[in-house]
């Protein structure tokens, strides 16, 4: 969180970063500055945290190099809501299309994902007692102590009928029941089926049409809440067995225990101020260096214009809330390979003041890329192996190899970065996969090596044909 005290430094979130992404020291650099610029922020003085704006970044490099994973692991380290966004995919106000503000919508619902899972992790022992309480009534049911009314029923006159349960019976029950509570506790039931009582998803036939004039998708998914909420919650009973209960009741119990109303302002607060925005595919919007503003490119640039007012700082509705975007990170990246940055609009370049430039994989980084990050490919592969008790471990001679046909191929075919290296594993692996485990039964060990790695990849090596595994 943002405001724990053990908030990482500059150069402790590049050496978290460093884990999972090879090379790019420059934007890791900027991301780690940006990132603790915001806890700096927020332990500024009161009157200048409103003055602190977020410098925005522009990542321009080739695909698979890394912009993407490096947003996302920022986000992770800093525990924020994070939402990804293509600009290719946004249209001009008025067009068929999602519109801008749609992407700090979905930056809230993260955050509110975010909040409610932590608010139900803070309530889990409390919401697993209620659970085994549930579970153990539908086993045993629980009957009335000495002289308290178990059954009552009117008679002639008004007079009524009362049957109470006797002392030893209860105390059977109790015992009873405390027996059974420690069979739960154990697991030793957890195959047993009891029935119990769900509520249903979602509120079917409540919907809006058409809505009102210059009613906009935020008002008209908080009105349906609105209508739903005032409906009694439909509940149904189900026959599962008493673990698959507990995972479902859990889930019911904790969010019963939850403020919903103190989660939307928590959710809002933390998606102002710890929110990341990460907009994938800039260059697609930028208008093409020497064309005319005329075809394709208006819409571009009315894009870019949509866009700036929610990067510059303005107020969105969403169902939750109004939220403010002023102190949002907003992250963009393309290739750049058609379009320059300088094509897009003066406004909108402002707005993004530091630009790095990440550079092409080479093969030393496709070799450390295979070896050292905590969820390299080979990990990957060696842990699905695992699973069937096949142990597959990779000499460095021929991992060396590996990454030398990847860069050989990116740089004849296409450069698609760091992906090359599924192509490669995969084309290496796939034998191996099948066999397993028909042919290659458990407790076998697989070596693989450089003569290895060129019998199973001559053919991609000789012919470079690759179009049918480019992704």
């Amino acid at each position: 969180m943002l405001d724990s005290s053990s908030f990482l430094t500059p150069a402790q979130i590049v050496a978290e970063l460093d884990k999972y992404i090879i090379g790019q020291h420059e934007a890791k650099r900027h991301v780690a500055i940006a990132l603790r610029n915001r806890w700096r922020r927020l332990h500024a003085p009161t009157d200048m945290q409103r003055e602190i704006v977020p410098n925005n970044i522009l990542m321009i490099g080739s695909t698979g190099v890394g912009k993407t994973e490096i947003a996302r692991r920022l986000a992770a380290i800093a525990d924020a809501p994070f939402t990804k966004v293509e600009a290719s995919k946004f249209t001009e106000v008025g067009y068929v299309g999602r519109d801008v503000e749609s992407m700090v919508r979905d930056l809230v619902e993260q955050s509110v994902n975010q909040v409610k899972q932590r608010r139900k992790e803070a309530v889990k022992v409390q919401a697993a007692q209620a659970v085994e309480d549930l579970i153990l009534d539908a086993l045993i049911p629980p009957v009335s102590s000495a002289g308290a009314v178990s059954k009552t029923s009117v008679g002639f006159g008004g007079l009524t009928d009362s049957t109470t349960v006797p002392d030893s019976d209860y105390e059977l029950n109790e015992r009873t029941r405390e027996k059974f509570r420690e069979k739960i506790r154990n697991g030793e039931l957890d195959d047993r089926k009891i029935e119990i009582k769900v509520q249903q998803g979602g509120t079917p036939g409540i919907g809006v049409v058409g809505g009102a004039p210059g009613m906009d998708e935020a008002s008209l998914a908080g009105l349906q809440d609105m209508l739903g909420s005032m409906l009694p919650k439909k509940t149904r009973k189900r026959k599962v067995t008493i673990a698959e209960a507990r995972k479902i009741l859990l889930d019911e119990e904790a969010a019963k225990l939850i403020d919903m109303d103190e989660v939307k302002d928590e959710a809002i607060r933390q998606a102002e101020n710890a929110g990341i925005i990460f907009i994938d595919e800039i260059d697609k919007v930028a208008s093409r260096s020497g064309k005319g503003g005329g075809g394709p490119d208006v819409s571009r640039e009315g894009v870019q214009r949509d866009l700036l007012p929610i990067v510059e700082g303005s107020a969105v509705s969403t169902k939750y809330g109004i939220i403010n975007t002023d102190h949002i990170l907003f992250i963009a990246a393309g290739a750049f390979h058609v379009a320059k940055p300088s094509d897009l609009i003066p406004e909108l370049q402002g707005r993004f003041p530091i630009r790095v430039e990440l550079q092409s994989l080479t093969k030393d980084d496709f070799f450390r890329i295979l070896k050292d990050p905590k969820n390299a490919l080979t990990k990957q592969y060696e842990a699905l192996l695992q699973a069937e008790d096949v142990f597959l471990t990779f000499e460095d001679s021929a991992l060396e190899r590996l990454a030398e046909i990847a860069f050989e191929v990116n740089a004849e075919v296409e450069n698609i970065g760091a992906r090359r290296l599924h192509t490669v594993m995969s084309r290496l692996l796939n034998d191996i996969l099948f066999d397993v485990p028909d042919l290659i039964g458990p407790n076998a060990r697989i070596l693989i090596t450089r003569e290895l790695v060129d019998e199973r990849l001559q053919s991609m090596v000789r012919n470079r044909d690759v179009s049918q595994y480019i992704l």
